[in-house]
Parts: C-alpha cells; structure tokens; sequence
C-alpha cells in the first residue's frame, strides 16, 4: 500500500469513532450571540488536541477564550489552522427535525447546529492529523490551530489578540476555517472574504408608547423616523447615498474578471434555491451578475422592530423602533471609516436623533490566487475529489482573515466539507458524511505535500 492508501484505509476504519467525537462536541452549546457554553466548549475543544500530543493554552480575550495549540513535524515549516468553536443561535427551534444540540445521524447526513460551520471542520481536521499519525508515527510539518469562540459576533478581538501575539502565530501559510464543493460537487477555493460593518440604529422619541389616537397627529412617531432615516441611505436604484462611500473601491482586476467567468452560471440555481424571481439592477446571469455578487459593496436591512407586531390591532405609536443593518464590504473599504461616514450622513440629512451603534467590523483581504500554497491545496484536491478544484477570488461572506493576510503575512486558502445544502446558520445544519471523510483525505495530503514543498 502507498502511503495515502494507508492514511485512507485508517480514515475509512476509524470514520465512526470521529463522528462520535464530532457529535460530543456538537452537543456542547457554544452561543456566541448569548455567551452560552463559550468556556466550556474552549476547554472541550483543548482537551481533544491534548489527546493528540498538542500543547494547548486557552488564551483569554475581552470576550471568549481562544484556543491555541501547536505541535512539531518532521518538516521545519509550519501549516496554521484557523477555525472556531462558536455557532449560531439555533432558534427558530420549531424548524428543527431533531433538537438541534442532540447530534443526529440519518440517511448519510449528521445533523446539529455548529456541525458544519464549523465544528465539523474541526474535528474532520483533526481526524486527517490521526491518520497521519498512526501510518507515519509523526506530523509531517508543524502544525498550530487558533481556534476562537468569536467569529460568529464578528470576531470583535480576534484581531487585537493576534496583533498581540504575531510570534506565538508566526506560520508559513493558514488553512481557513470553512470551504467545500458547489451544485456540481466542484471543490471551490475561496481567495477573498468581504469586509464588514454591522450597526445597529435605534430612535427613541417618547419614553412610552401612546395611544395613536393621542398622538398620531401631534407627537413624533419613532418609527417613522426610522424609515425617513433608512430611507436616506439607499435609493430605488439601489446606489449607496452615503458621501464617500465608494471612493475607497477597488474595481475588479483583469485576472479576478477571467476567474470569474470560469465559474459556472448560477443565476438559475439561486432561483430555484432562494426562490427569487429576479435580480438587482435587472441583472440576468452570466459574468456581470457573478461579479456583482462579491465585487460591489452593499447596505442591507438585517432586520426592523418597533411598535406592536403581535397578532389583531393595537393602535399604538411607537416611542421607539431600532434596526439591525450591515454593509459588506470590498478592498480597500474599512469598516471604522464606513462608521464615521454614516454618522456624518445622518446628521447632515437631518438624523442627528438617531443612534448608531457599532456591532462588529471587519476589514475585506485577499490571497494571490497564483500563491504556491493555494497551488498546493488546488492540486491535492483533485486526487480526492476526481475533478480539479476551481478558483474563486472572491466570496460575498465575511471573516476575519484580514489580520493572517496583513499582520501575519500569510496566504490563506480554503478546504472544507460543505455543499449548498449544508443549512449554515438555518434550522436542520448538516454535513454528508461522504464529504466530511473526502475532507479529512484532502488535509493529509495538503499536509504532506506542503511539508515537502
């Protein structure tokens, strides 16, 4: 047998005794949102990479802990995992098949919030390092997991934390946290996140609700105020309305645009899958349309509350109204001065009354496409998945992978075990268990031949 038939015959053998480990640590809630099961599950996580021969410190921050741990390899370069213990919220409770923290396994799938983003990635990871172990007796590189519990909040001290420890961090190249394949079960590297700034705007114009009747026609009605200031931020033509906004905006390069139109059309797939009948800007498909979708920074409306939403009538007038809003965004925007711009807007259009509140904000990066280690990660994964792994320069999602590209200095590229039908963040997540052992197969190899590199 060749070496890698070993390390596929141990993951074949030991694949449920990984699923067993993956489904405990599932079971552990880890609720960034709610700072539920944070510490808990920091520890669970220490002490799975403990059993494997790792020094492990659980480091603290201003919020949940982060796990840190390394371990030497025959080589002298040194591969960093990035990945985190935290998941989404599970609610609405009532969508789930299964409860969502009681891990269940049916036809192929394992099921669970946190199974796929990004629990499963983390055990599926660390079951390719203990089929290397047990065929090879050593790691083949080293090797360093940071593992937050932040990165659902956006990652709020992530970055601080690793401008505070670029030694202990120092890598030669970082594996990123999710990846998988698309609707033609296609593996996509994913080289880019789009940066973010999510604020909350919140207006309070009584200190109690009054009967509309009162005043309808004589008090401020918070509500209002909120959509007149809303309303100020994005026109029908669904250009940005903020001073500066796009100044900062770096337009597609002419490698991004020939990656670009290698991928697949998509327009139809989203339909069917989201069910939207048309796009922005009377986009149809093809290029532009794919461009649009990472490549051109947004204002979106996450969510508005205010007044009486309950079922019947209440004729009331709202004393307050807040809305949840983010702006994605592209090189080189920066999400402190995407703040400070909409702070300026607001007042010079009349919202001084409105509060903005700074939520969480991360900044977009980028790795070469053309680096030598994603060239590694694209090559073994065609030996695994039968096809050749696709690039993309560019995903719509956010992440804090601006501090390993420009504080750390590396290039990160993406591997993972999602598919579209994974249901991140959705009632009834899940992975395929074909895909989570495809997975473990692609970083023993990314492992190896990056120790030899």
């Amino acid at each position: 047998m060749t070496d890698f038939q070993r390390v596929d015959a141990y993951l074949e053998a030991n694949l449920d005794r990984s699923l067993d480990e993956l489904s405990r640590l599932v079971a552990q809630p880890s609720i960034a949102a709610q700072n539920l099961g944070l510490e808990e599950c920091a520890a669970l996580v220490g002490e799975m990479l403990r059993s494997r021969g790792f020094q492990v410190s659980i480091l603290p921050t201003g919020g949940a802990p982060v796990v840190f741990a390394e371990r030497k390899g025959r080589s002298e370069k040194t591969l960093l995992f990035y990945n985190h213990y935290d998941v989404q919220p599970p609610e609405p409770l009532e969508e789930w098949d299964t409860p969502p923290f009681e891990p269940s396994l049916r036809n192929g799938k394992l099921y669970g919030r946190g199974v796929s983003d990004d629990k499963g990635h983390i055990v599926s990871r660390l079951f390719a390092l203990d089929a290397l172990l047990a065929t090879e007796g050593e790691l083949p590189c080293n090797v360093k997991f940071i593992i937050e519990g932040e990165e659902e909040t956006s990652s709020v001290h992530l970055h601080e934390f690793i401008r505070q420890h670029t030694d202990l961090l120092k890598a030669d190249a970082c594996l990123w946290e999710f990846g998988g394949v698309d609707h033609r079960e296609v593996p996509m590297q994913y080289l880019g996140l789009r940066g973010i700034c999510y604020v909350e705007l919140s207006v309070e114009t009584a200190s109690v609700d009054v009967h509309s009747g009162l005043g309808g026609s004589i008090f401020p009605n918070a509500a209002w105020r909120l959509v007149w200031a809303l309303r100020s931020l994005k026109g029908p033509d669904e250009r940005i309305r903020i001073p500066g906004f796009y100044d900062p905006v770096k337009p597609p390069s002419p490698r991004d645009r020939e990656l670009m139109a290698a991928l697949p059309e998509v327009a139809e797939e989203y339909r069917s899958r989201f069910g939207v009948q048309e796009f922005l800007k009377g986009l149809e498909g093809g290029l532009e349309l794919r461009l649009a979708e990472v490549f051109e920074p947004t204002c979106t409306i996450c969510g508005l509350t205010s007044g009486y939403q309950g079922p019947g009538a209440k004729t009331v007038l709202p004393a307050r109204a807040s809305a949840k809003v983010d702006f994605r965004l592209v090189p080189d925007q920066r999400p402190e001065q995407v703040f400070e711009q909409l702070r300026a807007h607001l007042d010079a259009e009349g919202f001084s009354d409105v509060h903005v509140e700074l939520l969480g904000g991360e900044p977009p990066a980028r790795t070469d496409p053309d680096d030598p280690f994603v060239q590694i990660v694209v090559k073994t994964a065609e030996e695994v998945y039968g096809v050749p792994m696709q690039k993309v320069p560019m995903t719509g999602g956010s992440g804090p992978n601006y501090p390993f590209v420009h504080d750390l200095g590396l290039p990160v590229a993406t591997a993972g075990l999602g598919y579209p039908g994974t249901r991140a963040h959705a009632p009834n997540e899940n992975i395929r268990i074909d895909l989570y052992l495809k997975h473990a197969r692609h970083v023993a190899r990314i492992l190896s031949a990056f120790a030899a590199s």
